[in-house]
């Protein structure tokens, strides 16, 4: 499939400028909902086997986009629970940035407060990104895990995973993809856990995630949370409690809900069609017109203009008391974009068509004759 081909797929309204909050669902994904709610609805006999069919389906789609083996994937119903897994199950000091997202810094707190074995160390950055450079300088004998979004949610930065893993060495590296997977290409097996919902980029919608695991990862993991969909029986464990699964299973709680499984199966299986590299690509000019719509009409860019630092977002930061014009304008442009601490958010996909980038053309200009009467 062609880029062009994938785009005609999704058909969400002109005007929206906001994939790095909630990506709308295209046309492989309302089938499959579609079928398999009718399969729910009809209950015809022996037909509930298509359900069981699409944990393993999931698992293989995530294994092609990341490399991971489908035996080290496990569904998550979100990247939080996913994290909530991953710090749990550590045992020692864990670096993390105070500025990342929530996902992150709860999980590491609830964890450190609840079991008394996970030392967070706050590390500083350079405004919240996270660098090799930054990190070497804070990294101690004691810390044996780093944590980091691959993605910066404030300011689009896309963090160097291959320089950060030369400097941790064989210390656990979990990171959250959530905000780049599907668009981004990036080396996975470096990571020792990736966790990522496919409520944005890959379009998947609510309540769909994963979290694909390292040889190192299943070892040095504690599966605090291990429910009985996550023993390694067969069948349910009547009167009886099992040990956890030796594979990625032993994370999970109950049996995932496979409708859900089936959306994310879609979504990933159409991204691979297609190539995450032409989807990248596709983005990486929608951006760069942004940024050039900024520029003309004076509006400071605070996220990377380097292709090589950025994925999907574009931050811009007006003056405070411009802010109020900016979000009106956008608002009555219908154009839609994430408004967070001074700042405006866009982010873009590789479906987003001409009409939106005349519609943020017209908001901008508004505000720029409001901004100068």
């Amino acid at each position: 499939m062609d880029i062009d081909a994938y785009a005609a797929r999704f058909d969400e309204e002109p005007g929206y400028l906001d994939f790095a909050g909630i990506g709308p669902i295209g046309r492989a994904v309302r089938e499959e909902v579609a079928g398999l709610d009718e399969t729910l609805a009809r209950g015809r006999f022996g037909a509930f086997g298509v359900l069981r069919e699409q944990d393993r389906r999931m698992r293989d789609a995530v294994a092609t986009l990341t490399g991971f083996p489908a035996d080290r994937v496990v569904f998550q119903p979100n990247t939080g629970t996913g994290l909530l897994h991953a710090t749990f199950g550590i045992t020692g000091g864990i670096a993390v940035s105070p500025a990342d997202y929530p996902a992150i810094t709860y999980a590491v707190d609830r964890a450190a407060e609840a079991l008394g074995v996970l030392t967070p160390t706050w590390i500083e950055t350079d405004h919240g990104r996270v660098t090799p450079g930054n990190l070497r300088e804070q990294l101690t004998s004691s810390i044996v895990a780093v944590a980091l979004s691959l993605v910066d949610f404030r300011t689009g930065f896309l963090a160097d995973l291959e320089g950060i893993r030369q400097v941790i060495g064989d210390r656990l590296l979990v990171v959250d993809a959530t905000q780049c997977f599907g668009i981004v290409d990036a080396p996975w097996q470096l990571a020792d856990v990736v966790v990522a919902g496919g409520q944005k980029w890959p379009r998947a919608g609510m309540g769909t995630g994963f979290m694909a695991l390292s040889e190192r990862a299943l070892e040095h993991l504690t599966p605090v949370w291990s429910g009985s969909a996550g023993d390694g029986g067969e069948g349910p464990a009547l009167d009886e409690i099992r040990e956890p699964a030796d594979g990625a299973t032993k994370f999970l709680v109950s049996t995932p809900d496979p409708i859900a499984e089936a959306r994310l199966a879609a979504a990933l299986e159409e991204i691979a069609d297609v190539g995450v590299e032409q989807v990248n690509a596709r983005i990486a000019q929608h951006v760069s017109r942004i940024i050039d719509l900024a520029d003309e009409f004076a509006l400071p860019v605070v996220s990377p203009r380097a292709e090589s630092e950025r994925a999907g977002i574009v931050v811009v930061r007006p003056a405070d008391d411009q802010l109020t014009a900016l979000v009106a304008s956008l608002h009555n442009h219908g154009v839609s974009a994430t408004t967070r601490a001074g700042t405006v958010r866009f982010s873009p996909h590789a479906s987003t068509e001409e009409e939106t980038f005349l519609m943020l053309r017209g908001a901008l200009q508004s505000f720029a004759t409001a901004v100068t009467v």
